[in-house]
């Protein structure tokens, strides 16, 4: 274990997982990561290895056969796993928003049908918000739920679904008016339905359509994807929770875990770029002696190194209020906000320093440079975190005159 980005107070559990987790990455991530990136080809045998770990089942209880670990712990895997490539983290964060919306808002039936299967990552899970029309004004949702007899018939088009092709159970919120007459504000007007699907591209079940991959610039080998709903027909028993005008809720107290996980994945990026930058700076000499020696490099080293433990702290303050019970969308934001731009600040370091062969594809900075981006617009851009924070800082300062 390098000396940044320690945890204080973790028990002998928590440190064993990390330590296996961060073996893991070392040997079977870090060593193909590139070379499956640039072929932009799915991790099948890190995500098989992942599976053997028990990680699809981190956060999930133990009566439904997960290790029922908290969201700390989650969240420091995750920033193992993003050290390593961070599409691999992706990979499970959305299989874990979706399990952990399952705990916490399913019906009885609902956990027992799912959450034994996606501990042992047989069932893997996807979410859905965002529309092509709409990303961050989830109140501008156009897909529909309509109840027909004991099913609901949905219809609309959705865009950006991490696993969209791999997933096999996807959480996807619509609009649904039954019961909720005109006028009715739209987040009381929302539902999350449960669809199930097989996992492919085309129709992967009638009026379901998984079109196929979106290219990228970065995070590649994770599937991202549209999904088509065309008089698409679940079972009524596949609303979550089991009662319509929830879902905005549910949803957001799902993001608040992908704030989180995405806080995670820029710490586990910021560490790797920096462990490259240290690591050049003292194999590339110029003038005569190796550039880490040079005053303006060590100060480069400092800055990264700083907002590597800042952010590394701020993502452990915001999973353990999480864990506490208490509400976290405060420190989730101000997490996710920071995590993210100090990655892109260190990534972009590491590769000043790397000079012109962070340039090059033979390098592993030249992918990470192109990774980071993604983090400063997934679940919620800069300027919506801030929104949020704002909002909360002036509920709890509020002027008493």
């Amino acid at each position: 274990m390098t000396r940044l980005a320690q945890t204080a107070g973790l028990n002998d559990i928590q440190r064993e997982i990390l330590a296996t987790v961060r073996d893991f990455v070392d040997k079977e991530i870090i060593p193909v990561a590139t070379q499956l990136e640039h072929r932009d080809e799915y991790p099948t045998e890190i995500v098989e290895g992942l599976k053997e770990l028990g990680l699809f089942g981190l956060m999930i209880p133990e009566e439904y056969g997960g290790l029922g670990e908290s969201l700390l712990t989650y969240a420091l895997c995750v920033e193992e796993i993003a050290r390593g490539w961070m599409s691999v983290s992706g990979i499970i964060n959305t299989h874990f928003i979706v399990a952990y919306m399952l705990k916490q808002h399913g019906t009885q039936e609902q956990k027992d049908t799912f959450l034994p299967r996606m501990a042992l990552g047989e069932v893997r899970g996807a979410f859905s918000m965002s529309e092509p029309a709409l990303g961050s004004d989830v109140s501008a949702i156009s897909s529909k739920g309509v109840r027909d007899g004991d099913k609901y018939v949905l219809n609309g088009q959705k865009m950006w679904l991490t696993n969209g092709g791999t997933s096999t159970l996807v959480a996807v919120l619509c609009r649904s008016d039954e019961g909720h007459p005109e006028g009715t504000a739209p987040h009381k007007s929302m539902t999350t339905f449960l669809v199930e699907k097989e996992p492919g591209f085309g129709e992967v079940r009638p009026g379901l359509t998984i079109p196929g991959k979106i290219d990228k610039m970065g995070y590649k080998g994770v599937d991202t994807t549209e999904l088509i709903m065309d008089d698409l027909r679940i079972p009524a028993n596949r609303v979550l929770g089991g009662t319509t005008g929830r879902g905005f809720y549910q949803m957001m107290d799902g993001v608040e875990v992908g704030r989180v996980n995405v806080a995670a994945r820029g710490c586990g990026v910021a560490q790797r770029a920096f462990e490259l930058g240290v690591s050049y700076a003292q194999q590339r000499h110029t003038f005569g002696k190796p550039i880490a020696q040079h005053q303006a490099i060590q100060f480069k080293l400092a800055e990264m190194a700083t907002k590597v433990e800042a952010a590394h702290a701020m993502m452990v303050n915001a999973a353990r209020k999480k864990d506490s019970g208490e509400r976290n969308d405060l420190e989730a934001g101000m997490a996710k906000y920071l995590a993210s731009e100090y990655c892109k600040e260190v990534v972009e370091d590491a590769f000043r320093i790397h000079g012109g062969y962070g340039f090059s594809k033979e390098y592993e900075i030249e992918r990470l440079y192109r990774e980071a981006p993604m983090l400063l617009i997934g679940e919620g851009t800069a300027e919506i975190q801030k929104m949020i924070i704002g909002r909360r800082l002036l509920e709890e300062y509020r002027f008493q005159g």
